[in-house]
């Protein structure tokens, strides 16, 4: 896949070489959006009537130069109730580059409020699911990069209208075909709209038999007719993991407790207090982002396969959301985080191999391109011995800054010094009630544990299989020499430009949870980086006789993968879905026993400024009935349940 669609520009406007076609009517192309698609979704009409906290969701094939995204999100502002939310999901192949986004939306004088707000967050756009959020929260926008017959079947949604675009039919007909009607007609509510330009036959057929009523309207322009509709009857149902589907909506009280003021609790606090949940942050230490979020410098980079596993799939999304989120939350300096590039050095053959595969991958250099040792050392500053791959638009974040800004949202409470003993469920008011130690109780509609390894330390939790590493960083003096540094440098560890005139170099793993600073964890530190930048390394070393550092516990699960998602009982699992012993598929309705308004966000690893951030939206989705920010079988990935199923498959019985 080319990372940008190749264009021309021809009087002033997109036009791709690729399809041979437009990308929007030379005569007026917002007129014409507005009349196809609000207009004949009856938009304006529909925005108007939501319902105080409601929710709308549009769906698009092809995002192309971004017009009908605006068009309906200037819609939506003018027209809905403002506690409301607009989700807009659009897939495309072959996205623009930043360059031409902006020379195109250029053309709309009208919509450039929202197109600089677009803009600033239309890049990183790698293969799979890219979250936006514009209009303060109140707009998210989810690009699936990649292609329509290949996403859309990826797509957790539930979609009110669409907007069915693209090249034409006769310039690109793999996409217009019956798999794209089916898929439409599967994520629809009932009596979902949908309108398009053309009105070609194989398209109305098609959309037809995959159960739309189909109408005929005068076309925009020269285009003589067009085509919109409903979804008229529903598709045949099909058998999916009932132990993976949703739990329902939560329809009551919009309060949550949200245990662990660490980057995942915060993250989660933020994403629900944005669509207006009252949130109570509970943090058992004295202040938040004081255990692993505590470190003066964390780093921003992707650790990849070329394989697009589970984990690089969830690093892609994460990535790029977390730079989003921070470059709308905080300006960049000592302080905060600066985005001064990654350098992810070959320090080995094998790992010069891994990286010569993702190369070939022709993933758009704003995200990451290969480098010889020559310009390693241009854009580090210094002189290194090999080249690598650089992450343009990576770098170090100090975690307590994002923690504490994330927090300050006026829908969040923070209460520190809070040691949780325990929790149950009130059935009859249906609320979590929380204990501390100190015997004050608290209650919320939703309960989250984020609280790392210590969320398994309850009765509900106690089956998860989650793992601690004891880290310890090396903090050192600046140098003359060092001060030169301008990128963050990585390996098999990492070392970051001089923060306040001090380097963060690490870190170590432990299967331990002694946090005493230990000297054997430096010389292991130091050994690295004489492996990865010997210079650094010698200048250092001579300057810093007595070393400093800090500890921290990182929580992770067996399989790498972090654990968001609801609760189920361990025992009423096991016995709900006791056939699967036997290779018996249960039926689709038999959903899991959810533990109401029960939920968990932690086993983060060493990931955590990449998967954290992400992590709130995902709950959120849940919770308010979204459209997932992650495609389906990665929300399985992650999902708590998948350690009880795979127990099931092998057979493990016992306790769980």
């Amino acid at each position: 896949m080319p990372p940008y669609a190749p264009i021309r520009w021809q009087n002033g406007q997109p036009f791709s070489t690729e399809f041979d076609d437009v990308y929007f009517s030379s005569d007026s192309g917002l007129a014409e959006s507005h009349y196809v698609f609000i207009q004949h979704n009856q938009l304006i009409e529909r925005f108007t009537a939501l319902p105080e906290h409601g929710r709308f969701c549009i769906a698009e094939t092809g995002f192309g130069s971004g017009l009908n995204f605006l068009c309906a999100a200037a819609c939506f502002i003018q027209y809905a109730p403002a506690s409301t939310r607009l989700h807009f999901v659009s897939v495309e192949k072959h996205p623009l580059s930043p360059a031409d986004m902006q020379q195109a939306l250029a053309l709309w004088p009208s919509l450039q409020i929202l197109a600089q707000e677009l803009i600033a967050q239309y890049q990183l756009l790698a293969p799979g699911w890219q979250r936006l959020l514009l209009a303060d929260g109140r707009i998210t926008l989810t690009l699936l990069i990649g292609d329509v017959l290949e996403r859309l079947p990826e797509l957790d949604a539930r979609v009110d209208a669409w907007f069915l675009d693209g090249f034409a039919p006769a310039k690109n007909p793999d996409m217009w075909q019956l798999p794209l009607f089916q898929q439409m007609a599967r994520l629809s509510v009932p009596g979902g709209t949908f309108a398009t330009f053309t009105s070609a036959g194989t398209v109305r057929r098609g959309l037809a038999e995959a159960g739309f009523h189909v109408q005929k309207s005068p076309g925009f322009g020269r285009k003589r007719e067009m085509s919109h509709g409903h979804l008229a009857q529903l598709p045949a149902s099909h058998w999916q993991p009932p132990w993976f589907a949703r739990p329902p909506t939560h329809s009551g009280e919009r309060s949550a407790i949200v245990i662990g003021a660490g980057i995942a609790g915060a993250a989660t606090a933020y994403s629900l207090a944005r669509r207006g949940w009252q949130v109570t942050v509970l943090e058992r230490l004295p202040q938040a982002a004081a255990a692993a979020s505590g470190n003066p410098q964390g780093m921003l980079y992707t650790k990849l396969s070329a394989h697009f596993t589970a984990q690089t799939q969830l690093i892609l999304s994460g990535y790029g959301y977390s730079l989003r989120l921070l470059r709308q939350l905080l300006p960049q300096a000592e302080d905060s985080w600066q985005a001064c590039g990654v350098l992810q050095l070959a320090h080995q053959p094998a790992e010069a191999q891994k990286q010569a595969k993702l190369a070939a991958l022709g993933l758009a250099h704003d995200l990451m391109r290969p480098v010889d040792a020559s310009e390693a050392s241009k854009l580090a500053g210094i002189a290194l011995t090999q080249g690598g791959l650089f992450f343009p638009q990576g770098g170090w974040v100090h975690p307590p800054a994002l923690v504490n800004k994330l927090l300050e949202h006026p829908g969040i409470q923070l209460q520190t010094d809070c040691t949780i003993s325990g929790f149950h469920y009130e059935q009859q008011q249906q609320l979590w009630q929380v204990h501390e130690q100190d015997g004050t109780s608290r209650r919320a509609a939703v309960l989250i544990l984020t609280n790392a390894g210590e969320a398994a330390s309850f009765d509900a939790t106690g089956h998860l299989p989650l793992q601690i590493t004891r880290g310890q960083i090396t903090l050192l003096r600046s140098t003359v020499q060092s001060a030169a540094l301008q990128t963050v440098l990585c390996s098999d560890g990492y070392i970051a430009p001089a923060r306040h005139q001090q380097h963060c170099l690490g870190a170590t793993f432990q299967a331990s949870t002694d946090l005493s600073i230990q000297a054997a964890d430096h010389q292991q530190n130091l050994q690295m980086l004489a492996q990865l930048a010997p210079s650094l390394h010698s200048t250092l070393s001579a300057e810093n006789h007595e070393l400093t550092g800090r500890s921290a516990l990182r929580c992770s699960s067996p399989d790498y993968l972090p654990l968001i998602g609801p609760l189920t009982a361990p025992a009423d699992f096991l016995a709900y879905y006791q056939s699967m012993y036997h290779g018996i598929k249960p039926a689709a309705n038999r959903i899991a026993p959810w533990l109401s308004g029960l939920y968990i966000n932690t086993a983060h690893g060493s990931r955590g400024l990449i998967s954290a951030p992400l992590s709130g939206e995902i709950l959120a989705a849940l919770l308010e009935n979204e459209p997932a920010p992650l495609s389906h079988s990665l929300m399985q990935a992650i999902h708590p349940n998948r350690f009880l199923l795979r127990d099931l498959v092998h057979h493990r019985w016992g306790t769980p």
